[in-house]
Formats: structure tokens, C-alpha cells, sequence
């Protein structure tokens, strides 16, 4: 730990005290067992491990009719987006692979090893082969639907990476936004409702209403883009659309001078407003899940997203640097993710973090309330405020301490511990003390005088 997040944690306890838990005493509702695990399904998890820490860790706590399935879907995806974001692949090699890199998934040994030197997931294609091995094992039903997710997505990807105006100007229209992000995230979303559903582990109506799963995926890749975009400034990539940025500045690096802090804020702003129509979608969505290694799997990424936009909002570090939430935030989040009472109570703290922040002088002031009024009705609705007097006191006490009643309690029997050893610790000192002391005998005395 660097001396910077030292400093930090000294002064925020409880996000240290969170990381601990999390480290310490997690204990995972479902555990892999390597020990019966091929040597290339354990080399998967190795590859998932590598592409990303984050969900690798919830997907191997899901149940064990998911927790293959889901992998492999991710290291799948993974290998398509890594030869859609690399440069140095030219287009005519590029379109065919993404378009039929479905139909790769039937190759037995398959690899590529055409990525560029600087490309980090490189590895993982060119031992893709024992992917495919692992995916020809799980069941028919979920290699169907990854199937035809993959080939959804590539296509999708395939028309962008040929699309010259895209590459050149990025996304015009707040359509053509959420289109993109349909492709790189909706349907993921799409894909895994699919998968939970196959496995009886989520409610079927949440098939009839699709635009829920899409939501859910659009939320995640809005923050990201929203969070991102100083690396893809940098890197050449315009992700926001032009449709909104343009109200505000004439080039989108306008935005990284100082002298248009104020425009650029509220460019930021209206960002987030856009995200945020997805926001109770996202909670509908969390519903439907019914088990809960699922529904831990489909909540933390959502939790971690309303911190995040609560971060970036009106936040001028976004355009100077990556800006990300803290871990020990991060854990604190994890540990508090158990069902949708919750996750809605999350939300609803960050929302109020937004709320704080918004100001009067920003255009989008009325929106961004609007916004955020929306999604606390429908929490409202679903878990109306109580009116126990004795709730309602713990809910003043949260507010102005900014503690739960579970924190405070925790906090304070922290507090009787650590008095418990210091005392403990002097009671000890004295005795030794004592104990090793000479006795002031009569002799002593004579001798000493």
C-alpha cells in the first residue's frame, strides 16, 4: 500500500476496516475447487484473473451451474474486443475474424497470434484454444446463446471498425451512443439474462422485457466512457457524443483547458443525466434475480457505477486524469450488496451525493433533480420510508453522522476493544514494573545513605 493511501485510510477507518473484512473474513457463498479442474478450464480462470480482477472475482463465486459458463463467455468476448480495439490489425484481416469469430468457437485448436506488441490481452488469444476446449463441454443450451451473442457483437463491432466518420469523429448523435453501447454492453446484458434464465436462476418475464438487460449493460458502459475520458482523449478515441459535448466547447480537448472548467462541468453533467435514465431500470432488472450468488454477480457492477457517477459528476480531475473510487469504497460496496432493499438504499446515497453537488448555475440543474427524484420515487415505491419513530431516529442519526446503525455499533465496539487493550497493556507494564523493582529494605536505605 502506498504512503498516499496510508495517509488516506488514516483518516477514512471504516473503508479500511472494509478492505480488511473483505480480505480477512469474506467468506464466498460458492468456491471453485481446482483440485478436479482440467488443466485447461484452471488455465481459464488464470486468463480471467489477468483480463480483469474486478469480475473475476464475483463470477467464480457464482453457483456452479453459471460459474464455467459465465467465464468462458467473458474470456470469449474478451478475445473479440481485443481484436476490435487493436490498431495495428488491418481491416481487411480485422472484419472477417470479428464477423465469424462465432463460428471459431467450432475450431478445435484454434489461435491467433496476429495481435499488435503493445496489446495486453494478446495472450490470451494465442492460447485461445483451450477456451474453446472448455466451451465445447458446457451445456448445449449456453453454447447456443454465447454463440449468438458473439456474433451479434462482431458484427457489430465489424460495422464500427469499418465506419470511417466513427473513426474519425466518433459518435454523432445520442442515438448512435446508445446504439454503440448496445453492442459492447447491451448485449452482454442480453447474454447473461439468457444464461440465468437457462439455469432457472432469474425470473422469465425479464425476457418479455429486454430493454431492462440493455439497460442494465448501458449503465456500465456509460460510467465507463463518462470516467474514461482523459485515456481516450489521449488514445485518440472520442466515446461522448457530439450531440451534447458541442453545446459546450468546439473540440472536445477544450475541455482538458483550464480557462473552460465551467463548460466543461457541465458537459460532465449532462453526461450523467444521460446515464441516469437507466438507473431504475437497473433496479427493476435486480428484481427478477433469484439466487443470490446471481444477484451479487448482477448488483456490485451497478453499485460500483452510481459511486462512480457520483464521483465524476461536476468533477474536474476527469478531465486531467483516470478518476476511480476508491478500493477500500469499493469493498465497503461489496459487503453491503446483499438484496434489492440495499442496493435501492445505495443508490439512493449517492443519488443525494449528486443531489449535493448539483448546482443552480449548471443548465442541466432541473434535469439532474428530475433525474434523480425519478429513481428515488421508484425506491419510494417499492420501499416506502417508515414510520417508526425509533427508524426514523436512526435514520436522523445516519444522516448527520453519516454512519449506520450497524457502522456506529461496529465503530463503537472497535472503540471498547482498542481502550480494552490499552488498559489491558498498562495493567501489564505496571505489574512488571513492580515485579522488577528492588525492595526498599532496611539495608538499602543504610546504603543508599
Amino acid at each position: 500500500m502506498k504512503a498516499s493511501e496510508l495517509v488516506y485510510y488514516a483518516f477514512h477507518p471504516s473503508q479500511l476496516r472494509a478492505i480488511i473484512q473483505w480480505k480477512v473474513w469474506h467468506n464466498p457463498l460458492h468456491e471453485r475447487n481446482p483440485e478436479k479442474e482440467t488443466a485447461s478450464l484452471r488455465r481459464c480462470f488464470e486468463f480471467l484473473d489477468m483480463t480483469s480482477r474486478s469480475f473475476s472475482a464475483v463470477i467464480q463465486e457464482l453457483c456452479p451451474e453459471l460459474c464455467v459458463s459465465v467465464s468462458l463467455f467473458y474470456l470469449i468476448l474478451r478475445g473479440l474486443d481485443t481484436i476490435e480495439d487493436d490498431m495495428t490489425i488491418p481491416f481487411v484481416t480485422k472484419e472477417p475474424l470479428l464477423r465469424g469469430f462465432d463460428q471459431l468457437l467450432d475450431q478445435d485448436g484454434w489461435t491467433f497470434t496476429g495481435s499488435g506488441p503493445n496489446e495486453k490481452d494478446a495472450p490470451l488469444l494465442r492460447e485461445f484454444h483451450v477456451v474453446i476446449t472448455e466451451f465445447q463441454k458446457i451445456p448445449e443450451e449456453h453454447r447456443v446463446i454465447i454463440k449468438d451473442i458473439t456474433k451479434k457483437m462482431g458484427d457489430g463491432m465489424a460495422d464500427y471498425a469499418g465506419d470511417e466518420e466513427h473513426n474519425t469523429n466518433g459518435v454523432k448523435t445520442i442515438a448512435d451512443y446508445d446504439l454503440y453501447c448496445h453492442y459492447v454492453a447491451g448485449l452482454v446484458g442480453e447474454g447473461l439474462t439468457r444464461l440465468f434464465i437457462a439455469s432457472e436462476k432469474a425470473n422469465p418475464i425479464l425476457l418479455e422485457r429486454d430493454y431492462l438487460s440493455n439497460s442494465m449493460g448501458l449503465f456500465l458502459q456509460k460510467t465507463n466512457i463518462i470516467r474514461d475520458f482523459r485515456e481516450d482523449l489521449d488514445d485518440g478515441r472520442a466515446f461522448w457524443p457530439k450531440e451534447i459535448w458541442t453545446k459546450y466547447a468546439e473540440k472536445l480537448s477544450d475541455f482538458t483547458n483550464p480557462e473552460n472548467e465551467e463548460a466543461a462541468l457541465n458537459c460532465i453533467s449532462e453526461m450523467v443525466l444521460d446515464a441516469l435514465r437507466h438507473a431504475d431500470d437497473c433496479l427493476f432488472y435486480l428484481a427478477g434475480m433469484k439466487d443470490q450468488s446471481v444477484f451479487n454477480f448482477a448488483a456490485i457492477p451497478q453499485v460500483m457505477a452510481i459511486a462512480t457517477l457520483a464521483l465524476v459528476f461536476r468533477n474536474k480531475e476527469v478531465f486531467q486524469k483516470n478518476v476511480k473510487i476508491t478500493k477500500g469504497e469499493a469493498c465497503q460496496l461489496m459487503l453491503e450488496t446483499g438484496n434489492l432493499r440495499s442496493v435501492s438504499q445505495i443508490f439512493k446515497k449517492y443519488l443525494r451525493i449528486i443531489h449535493e453537488k448539483n448546482t443552480p448555475k449548471d443548465p442541466n440543474f432541473l434535469k439532474i433533480s428530475v433525474a434523480c427524484g425519478k429513481v428515488e420515487q421508484w425506491i419510494e415505491n417499492v420501499f416506502p420510508t417508515p414510520q417508526n419513530p425509533a427508524v426514523i431516529a436512526q435514520q436522523r442519526q445516519m444522516q448527520q453522522t453519516g454512519e449506520t446503525p450497524e457502522e456506529a455499533a461496529a465503530n463503537r465496539k472497535e472503540m471498547m476493544l482498542l481502550v480494552g487493550a490499552v488498559v489491558v497493556m498498562l495493567v501489564g507494564i505496571s505489574s512488571l514494573m513492580v515485579s522488577t523493582s528492588s525492595p526498599l529494605t532496611e539495608n538499602t536505605l543504610t546504603k543508599d545513605w
